[in-house]
């Protein structure tokens, strides 16, 4: 017998169904994307104790850490999005991997910019060709490779197909980044927040970090599912449920 929750599943798996439901959506997580950003910026400068070795510098973890972390969770939705779409033949599925590239491009570009200016006072140098650095890098690479492979090819379902695989491939760099700290000799710290493992900061710092975090992740639902009904005007422009659509408000669709 099928769950309710798999025919819910199902029924917004369909472009024309999952766009309204996005419409919705997209204020709330919004709303709560805000709410946290300020409070984790607040709690990042005011309430965060200054660190006895780093000093002020180390409160730059409390956005490098987060983007970090969000720029490996994306990918690893975005190559299962991929999986799916490849598998089942979802196009929402592929257009959800397609709407989560350009964020966690971003936030792999963050992770690494942040990153820097944490090491030119704690290593002495923007930039070395340290083991976690330069698998940060390759996921970039590989964000930017998935978006531009999409690009150069006319046909959305088989610039889907060749993206996908792309994307799926790459998830093997995911564990490089996490255990390279661990697997070789690198100047990057160890994990201070392991779930095997007792934390090695404050509890004041975790909890900031935490809120950063899920900031972050509130805009990534946001955004993607703005980018994500763009995609959608753009590939089911010749169905009769968005002519229909635009038609009766073309103005309204057209700032959107």
């Amino acid at each position: 017998m099928v769950s309710e929750n798999a025919i819910a599943w199902y029924h917004f798996s369909s472009p024309k169904n999952f766009y309204p439901l996005a419409g919705r959506l997209i204020p709330w997580f919004w709303g709560l994307a805000v709410i946290l950003l300020v409070v984790g910026l607040y709690m990042s400068f005011f309430v965060a104790p200054t660190d006895y070795k780093q000093g002020e510098s180390y409160r730059i973890i409390f956005v490098h850490v987060p983007a970090a972390w969000m720029s490996m969770f994306i990918y690893l939705v975005m190559a299962a999005y991929a999986i799916i779409g490849l598998t089942w033949k979802l196009r929402m599925a592929e257009m959800m991997a397609s709407a989560l590239a350009p964020t966690g491009a971003m936030f792999t570009f963050l992770a690494l910019w942040t990153g820097a200016f944490w090491g030119k006072p704690t290593w002495g140098a923007y930039w070395v060709w340290d083991a976690r650095l330069t698998s940060e890098l390759i996921l970039l690479f590989l964000y930017i490779g998935y978006m531009s492979l999409q690009s150069a090819i006319d046909d959305p379902r088989r610039a889907a197909r060749a993206s996908a695989l792309l994307a799926i491939v790459g998830v093997i760099n995911l564990p490089v980044i996490y255990w390279s700290v661990k697997w070789w000799n690198t100047l990057h710290q160890g994990a201070s927040v392991s779930p095997t493992m007792a934390p090695k900061m404050a509890s004041i710092m975790i909890t900031t970090m935490l809120v950063m975090t899920f900031a972050f992740w509130m805009y990534t639902i946001a955004v993607v599912l703005m980018r994500a009904r763009r995609v959608i005007l753009e590939r089911e422009r010749q169905t009769s449920w968005v002519m229909e659509m635009v038609n009766a408000d073309p103005q309204a669709e057209m700032k959107k």
